[in-house]
């Protein structure tokens, strides 16, 4: 995975939700069935709802329930092309032995969404995109940097 360090990056500032949601109906028109988004931030810098807002895009339901999969680890989502998107929270995981049991191998057949994603060790996929949020001043502002392959960051590009 080509870190925000060692390639291009954008980083885009959202000052409010609707930024958010924005950004996020850009990602959900970028992804395909193979990709992962990778959502890296601290506890509470709105990772969980950048998913929601990317997962509802990708069903083409505004008011999809988009539940955290915080204590179940993962929720799976069918897409309106027959494909399917599952949204992974690793947080309480230690390491990558616990994911082949998510099935995370069938799951890469579709989108997937991870929050917390250093928990995948080397199932990391190398051409994901990851997006690393850090809040801003208030309450709904949030900088959101994106990195991984060129040609993929330059679809996302404001």
């Amino acid at each position: 995975m080509q870190r925000p360090d060692e390639g291009p990056t954008i980083t885009v500032h959202l000052d409010s939700l609707a930024d958010t949601e924005r950004l996020a109906a850009r990602l959900a028109s970028a992804l395909r069935p193979g990709d992962a988004l990778l959502l890296e931030g601290p506890l509470g810098a709105g990772k969980s709802a950048l998913a929601r807002a990317v997962l509802r895009r990708l069903a083409g339901d505004p008011t999809l329930e988009v539940p955290s999969p915080s204590f179940t680890l993962v929720q799976s989502y069918d897409l309106p092309d027959g494909g399917a998107a599952h949204h992974y929270d690793l947080y309480r995981l230690s390491g990558p032995a616990d994911l082949r049991e998510l099935g995370w191998d069938e799951a890469r057949e579709g989108i997937v969404l991870v929050e917390w994603p250093d928990r995948l060790g080397a199932l990391r996929p190398d051409d994901a995109i990851a997006l690393a949020l850090a809040p801003g001043e208030g309450e709904e502002q949030r900088f959101a940097t994106l990195s991984g392959p060129p040609e993929r960051l330059r679809t996302l590009a404001p």
